[in-house]
């Protein structure tokens, strides 16, 4: 065993042998203790709501509920191919319609993408789904299971991003996705083309593909341009329906969806909405995002006829949200990946 500290300065053997590190810091310990009890806080929060803990199985036929590239494997026992879930949203709706009013699952999901100090390819999320209930009452109810897990794990109302504070006590405000888009890009979403984005994305010198959608040219714009000022918390709300498949559209105004994302720190820590349940638009929003992925967008949502002919059944209606443990990685201030016990790594040599 390394005799003192200057034995595991290097970050790279930090993280290949955490046993070593916590072995011989308490502050790492107290990282996971804090961790653990994290999990603890959102897990005892929602039982007390009168939500019902459940698990969904991991291997899907279809990965849905997210825009992101899966893991292939394959069932020997089947002789068929598999996908790791990305998300654990459709079955969690589906248990909606077989009459389970107040759902959530904390569980894990794999994402096939980057490695960087916000993104794992392996981690824990949570999803909670809510009979009879819109985003505005999801809203609510997540505003009070935060404001706990911020007290429990930072023992006060605050907690920094370097030099700067973040102050949760404070009654959040909602601020309209197209107003920031506008103020921070000039860009009108009510009248701008894929051209109009298109450039500004090559102003802005980020990368993108020639399949790539409406609403994957927002997206990528609004992480550069407006997401990193959103620094105290928020709810930002109603964007352009092309980037939510799976949310209902705000009554009056078809062009955008009931969606909320909880914003804090310039970076997003969970987002929710009202739930889409009719299965005809449903339909109709697959459809469009499998003319994506085939002109060649890998993280474009698959059609799921499974999921179409549950709500052809009838799910009520709804509002859900999801959080992963990239909350726990903010409140510490540091990245994710170091807040995890074993993360992934490149092989040595």
């Amino acid at each position: 065993m390394p005799k003192e500290w200057y034995g595991l300065e290097d970050i790279e053997t930090k993280l290949r042998k955490r046993y070593l590190d916590s072995a011989l810091n308490h502050e790492v310990r107290g990282i996971f203790l804090k961790k653990s009890l994290f999990w603890k806080t959102v897990r005892d929060f929602l039982v007390g709501e009168d939500f019902l803990e459940v698990e969904n199985t991991v291997l899907e036929s279809v990965p849905g509920g997210a825009e992101a590239e899966p893991f292939v494997t394959h069932m020997n026992a089947l002789d068929e191919d598999f996908y790791m879930r990305i998300s654990l949203e459709l079955p969690l709706k589906k248990m909606l319609v077989g009459g389970f009013e107040k759902v959530f699952e904390i569980g894990r999901i794999f994402r096939n993408e980057g490695i960087d100090r916000e993104h794992l390819q392996d981690y824990t999320q949570m999803e909670v789904y809510w009979a009879y209930a819109d985003y505005n009452d999801m809203m609510a109810l997540m505003e009070k299971l935060f404001k706990k897990i911020v007290k429990n794990i930072r023992g006060s109302m605050e907690s920094k991003k370097g030099d700067l504070k973040i102050n949760w006590s404070k009654k959040w405000p909602k601020v309209e996705y197209f107003d920031l888009f506008k103020k921070y890009t000039g860009l009108d979403l009510e009248k701008a083309s894929v051209t109009d984005l298109q450039k500004k994305a090559k102003d802005l010198k980020l990368e993108f593909k020639p399949a790539d959608g409406r609403g994957r040219l927002i997206d990528l714009i609004y992480k550069k341009t407006v997401r990193p000022n959103l620094i105290q918390p928020c709810f930002l709300v109603n964007p352009p329906v092309e980037v939510e498949p799976l949310a209902k559209r705000v009554p009056g105004n078809p062009g955008r969806v009931e969606r909320f994302q909880i914003v804090a720190a310039g970076t997003e820590l969970g987002k929710g909405f009202s739930e889409l349940n009719d299965p005809l638009d449903q339909r109709k929003r697959f459809e469009e995002q499998a003319a994506l992925r085939e002109k060649g967008d890998k993280e474009a949502q698959m059609m799921n006829e499974d999921f179409v002919e549950a709500l052809e059944y009838g799910m009520p209606p709804a509002a859900g949200f999801g959080m992963s443990e990239r909350v726990f990685a903010v409140l510490m201030d540091m990245p994710v990946r170091e807040a995890v016990y074993f993360p992934l790594m490149r092989r040595e040599n």
